[in-house]
């Protein structure tokens, strides 16, 4: 059950209308890692989670604060878009020829499809889509990402706070901030004690058989570049994460195996192989006789 309360988290007010920045502000609404994908990310693996307790609700508190975010940051761009100019002026473009060459940095569907309101897309107008979502039902695995979620987020946001010297839009980041240092501690928090209680370990997933993997190269550091100094991390020597034992390391591949011949698809795909194309003509011909699919 969902339950809307018309209150923000948190009040911040614009000093004035930037149809400008509002575009920016889109990259963290509906971005990659915007407030639209963590809040669906913490939401889906909620819903995905195989265990009832204190994990499903962390995921689903966290993931109903950050709707409370999305509707934040979307009544902020309202207000920066509020009065702002709608076409190519010389207030819109900055007096900046690169800015006006991208109509004034604007999004121009704030006006022509929002009416002067936020979208569901990020700072270049491309849509949210659901494929930034991670919600694999292996809680370690997904702490982890929701981990990484944030810290890009909040780097992605403190960036945005440098990139203006509106008084009301950074109180509302350096509050975003604020929750992401939070939300970051709060993941890596659960994600270790996981592994200390023994639910999840790694590698993920834990349980799947490592007998069933080429156990010889599963902790061996292979060097694939020409840059040496990748040999004097603690990764390529020191002990292992998981507690098996310490790295190794190679320079370069311990095996390799010769190309596999060509393959030859069905002749009905018309792929260009070196069969002759008679041959091949021949071979559709008969599969067709014989109804093969």
């Amino acid at each position: 059950m969902f339950f809307h309360k018309q209150e923000l988290q948190f009040q911040a007010t614009p000093d004035q209308p930037d149809a400008v920045y509002g575009r920016k502000l889109q990259e963290v609404l509906g971005g990659q890692y915007g407030e639209i994908t963590v809040a669906m990310q913490y939401m889906f693996q909620g819903w995905n989670m195989h265990v009832p307790g204190k994990y499903r609700d962390l995921v689903f508190g966290i993931g109903s604060e950050e709707f409370g975010h999305v509707e934040m940051l979307a009544t902020m761009i309202a207000q920066l878009l509020e009065k702002a100019p709608l076409g190519v002026t010389e207030d819109a473009v900055q007096a900046d020829p690169t800015v006006a060459a991208v109509v004034g940095g604007t999004d121009v569907q704030h006006a022509i499809v929002a009416g002067a309101g936020a979208r569901p897309v990020d700072s270049m107008g491309n849509p949210w889509q659901g494929n930034y979502v991670t919600a694999s039902g292996n809680l370690l695995a997904d702490f982890t990402s929701n981990a990484n979620a944030e810290m890009q987020g909040r780097t992605q946001v403190s960036r945005l706070y440098h990139m203006t010297d509106d008084a009301g839009v950074r109180e509302l980041l350096s509050f975003l901030l604020a929750r992401d240092t939070m939300h970051q501690n709060q993941w890596l928090a659960a994600a270790a004690e996981l592994r200390e209680q023994g639910t999840e370990e790694l590698p993920v997933p834990s349980n799947f058989p490592q007998n069933s993997e080429h156990t010889p190269v599963s902790y061996q550091y292979q060097n694939f570049s020409d840059g040496d100094a990748a040999s004097d991390g603690p990764w390529a020597s020191g002990p292992k994460p998981d507690g098996n034992g310490t790295f190794s390391y190679h320079d370069g591949p311990t095996t390799s195996a010769p190309m596999p011949p060509p393959t030859h698809p069905d002749a009905r795909l018309y792929g260009t192989t070196n069969v002759p194309d008679a041959v091949e003509k021949a071979a559709g011909t008969a599969q067709d006789k014989l109804r093969r699919e």
